[in-house]
């Protein structure tokens, strides 16, 4: 009898040979951060091109903190006076002004690439607000904000406000004409806060207004707080995207079970790569060759020289249009001795409260009236959502309604036009556009998804005449193949919430039936107008014409010779 033994230990893997390989195993024996790499680099995106608006506010984030931190070197966040010696620009020189605006005029003309920097970091902002306003109208019209995206979906709109937050902060900086002016709205949207009002401003100027304080506050939450606010949304914005599925657009092989595209490593990661390089060349070519934020034009600030053409950043134009379409007769209140002036609560408070408290409530509203508690990872065409995509074109064009308002006073000069006209134009647009765009946005919608029936039911229009032999004409369709077909088919048409009765089966008044009433109400207003997807017996009813199915094989070649005419499939 003989024994043998046999070594049971596994075969060491083999040590890194390579620096990077060497850096990476030692990294990754005390972090175990190879697993989260792993994870990553085999995550599936779907390869669409309104998925890189994303990017671009990620990368003209970058682009904001590296612009941002040269220029941090140089600023001096200083209320104190001081005399400007510098030879340029030479409008300025001999000037009494805050030591702010002088470091941002030496910054601009004293520091080598100080000018370039300071507008890439000003476009930086407008192109990084520009893409989370576009790319969360994608996400709307497409819903993908509906379960289990609607945590990711408010924390996007904190994203979005806190931009808002960033840029205000930022060119509020410079203390010139232009900023000094946004600052002084600020202090009196403020102050029309009721019983609140006047303390609060007095703590945020630090006493009267401007005060001493106030850029040096307003520095420290641009440099500190905001981006820091900012960087740990983004991580989270970008951890619940990784942990989820990613959404993808409808079609062939694409269900709430899967993602069709590619895997971020290697695919993704040097899309991402090159996009990055494109972003911060094109801002950079924009910095270079589109001045922007002068404030050497506007001079340090003094309340007296305000002019038309005061207007701020784009995306805080419609906080400007609605204090300027606000009538001031008869809207300021007394009220045991407080004043009440709704003509600066009213659009400057409630107004974009109004608007962020809809987009954050949206996504739970459209569940409730739907009734549907699924998750959902492929996307919504626009079309299939007529009352979803009419509330947001109305939205949208309150706010361009507005956007134009606050540049009421350009529109008057330029144009010759009387300014109280355009304000009334404004204020009408303002309370009729919204309902108009909606209404005209609902019915396209329900237009184009009748246009998807027929041409499931009947398909292209070829152009073609056939002639029968009994004498008929008919026009031959060019059938649609099985994607395209799919693609207009598979999506929902929720009928409106049903609801039980009144009384129950004793005759007493049920409990909770009033807000069901409403609920149902409003879930009509959603869904009581829709157009249903072709049924399989629908397309097999339509694709049933008789003797029209008879034109194939050598019928169609006998029909082609006698009459001259050439046909396809029907």
């Amino acid at each position: 009898m003989s024994t043998a033994t046999h070594d049971t230990k596994r075969e060491a893997p083999a040590e890194p040979t390579t620096p990077v390989g060497k850096a990476a195993d030692y990294l990754d024996q005390r972090t175990t951060i190879g697993v989260l790499v792993k994870e990553f680099a085999r995550k599936v995106f779907p390869d669409h091109w309104s998925f890189m608006l994303g990017e671009i506010a990620l990368f003209s984030f970058v682009v904001l903190i590296a612009s941002g931190f040269f220029l941090t070197m140089f600023f001096e966040p200083s209320m104190a006076l001081t005399t400007y010696e510098g030879e340029h620009p030479a409008n300025m020189h001999g000037q009494l002004m805050s030591v702010a605006f002088s470091s941002t005029l030496e910054m601009s003309f004293e520091v080598r690439g100080g000018l370039l920097m300071r507008q890439i970091h000003h476009w930086s902002a407008l192109i990084f607000m520009a893409s989370i306003v576009v790319h969360m109208m994608r996400v709307f019209f497409t819903g993908a904000f509906r379960k289990p995206r609607e945590i990711n979906w408010i924390v996007g709109i904190l994203l979005m406000i806190l931009g808002l937050g960033a840029g205000f902060t930022g060119y509020s900086l410079p203390d010139d004409v232009l900023s000094g002016n946004g600052l002084r709205i600020t202090d009196g949207v403020v102050k029309s806060i009721p019983l609140i009002g006047s303390p609060l401003s007095y703590f945020i100027f630090g006493g009267e207004f401007p005060g001493h304080h106030i850029v040096p506050r307003l520095f420290t939450l641009h440099i500190f707080v905001i981006p820091g606010l900012l960087l740990a949304l983004i991580a989270l914005h970008l951890f619940l995207m990784v942990l989820q599925k990613h959404t993808q657009y409808p079609g062939g092989g694409r269900t709430d079970k899967n993602v069709v595209g590619y895997p971020a490593a290697p695919v993704y990661v040097a899309k991402m790569t090159g996009n990055f390089f494109i972003i911060a060349g094109v801002l950079t070519l924009m910095g270079a060759t589109m001045s922007i934020n002068n404030v050497w034009n506007y001079g340090p600030f003094d309340p007296s020289p305000v002019s038309a053409g005061a207007q701020p950043d784009w995306y805080m134009l419609f906080l400007e249009g609605s204090l300027r379409l606000m009538p001031g007769q008869g809207t300021e209140w007394v009220i045991f001795g407080y004043t009440l002036p709704l003509n600066v609560l009213v659009p400057a408070v409630v107004i974009p409260g109004i608007l962020f408290t809809f987009l954050i409530v949206y996504p739970f509203l459209e569940a409730r009236v739907t009734g549907d508690k699924r998750e959902h990872h492929v996307l919504d065409r626009p079309r299939n959502k007529p009352a979803r995509t009419g509330l947001g074109v109305g939205f949208l064009a309150a706010f361009i309604i507005l956007a134009l308002a606050g540049s009421n006073d350009l529109i008057a000069t330029h144009f010759g036009l009387s300014i109280n006209s355009i304000t009334w134009v404004f204020r009408i647009l303002f309370f009729v556009g919204p309902v108009f765009a909606y209404y005209i946005t609902k019915r396209i919608c329900l237009g184009l998804q009748r246009k998807d029936r027929e041409l499931v039911l009947h398909g292209h229009e070829s152009g073609r005449i056939v002639r029968f032999a009994n004498g008929e004409y008919i026009e031959v369709h060019t059938p649609l193949d099985e994607q395209e077909r799919w693609l207009r088919v598979n999506y929902e048409a929720p009928a409106p919430l049903e609801i039980a009765p009144k009384t129950d089966a004793r005759g007493v008044k049920r409990k909770g039936y009033a807000s069901d009433k409403r609920w149902q109400g409003l879930s009509r207003f959603f869904y009581e107008d829709r157009v249903a997807p072709v049924s399989p017996a629908e397309v097999e009813a339509a694709h049933s014409h008789g003797e029209h199915d008879q034109l194939d094989g050598s019928e169609r070649q006998a029909v082609e010779a006698g009459a001259g005419s050439t046909s396809r499939e029907h």
